[in-house]
């Protein structure tokens, strides 16, 4: 009797293509991987996506989308920028790799598109000249994407070398730092034994380095308007 072939869709190698994110990483993920998952020849995922690329292209707008159905926008320009960053970074660590999808896609879909467009809209109404106005969104979304890319790496790296060891190498750091002079190591020695590193990837340091951000684009924006008022006297 033939095997029957299984089923097959684009929303079922998309959802295969999260599981394998997962559970091996964006480094091993392969279009083989992927269709020995789905119990299929990989020729067939080519009949939905011609390319790596295009699959990524997809989950990236798939992404964007779930971020737009999930940012509400109200209040100012700070406001909406910081409800949007918070959503990006709340909806990006729920699905492994996708940071790095969106920082490998180029905005050739519909979704992403939007997204990209909804930023702008945030900062609109403010004073700011049009390429200062998109700068201001790329330097927040630069952030939030290296800030949840950081975290994830350094919880796979936590994760390794607890696999490996069974425990992290504390006391080797420790050992390395009390090894070092006050000139070269001081000042980190004494924020790592305070626990001051362990602050990395919390919502409080989101929240602060967000802030560094906002009051950046206030000072430009203050500095325009104070420029502006000094040509008219």
């Amino acid at each position: 009797m033939k095997k029957q072939q299984p089923q097959i869709s684009e929303e079922r190698i998309l959802e295969a293509s999260w599981e394998l994110l997962g559970e091996e990483g964006i480094e091993k993920f392969s279009m083989r991987r992927l269709a020995d998952r789905l119990g299929i020849q990989a020729p067939s995922i080519y009949w939905y996506f011609k390319s790596k690329q295009t699959l990524y292209q997809r989950m990236a707008n798939q992404i964007s989308k779930i971020i737009l159905e999930e940012f509400h926008s109200e209040g100012d320009w700070k406001e909406q920028l910081t409800g949007l960053a918070t959503t990006v970074r709340d909806v990006l660590r729920r699905y492994p790799c996708s940071t790095q999808l969106m920082m490998l896609t180029l905005p050739h879909e519909p979704d992403i598109v939007r997204f990209t467009n909804r930023m702008l809209l945030c900062v609109e109404p403010t004073p700011l000249e049009q390429e200062q106005k998109l700068q201001a969104v790329l330097t927040i979304m630069n952030f939030v994407f290296h800030f949840v890319l950081d975290d994830y790496e350094h919880q796979r790296n936590v994760s390794a070398i607890m696999k490996e060891r069974g425990e992290l190498p504390s006391d080797e750091m420790t050992q390395l730092l009390n090894g070092m002079s006050e000139t070269d190591a001081g000042l980190f020695r004494r924020m790592f034994k305070s626990g001051m590193f362990e602050l990395m990837g919390t919502d409080g340091a989101f929240e602060f380095g967000l802030k560094l951000i906002l009051l950046g684009i206030e000072q430009v924006i203050k500095e325009q308007e104070q420029n502006e008022q000094e040509q008219e006297q």
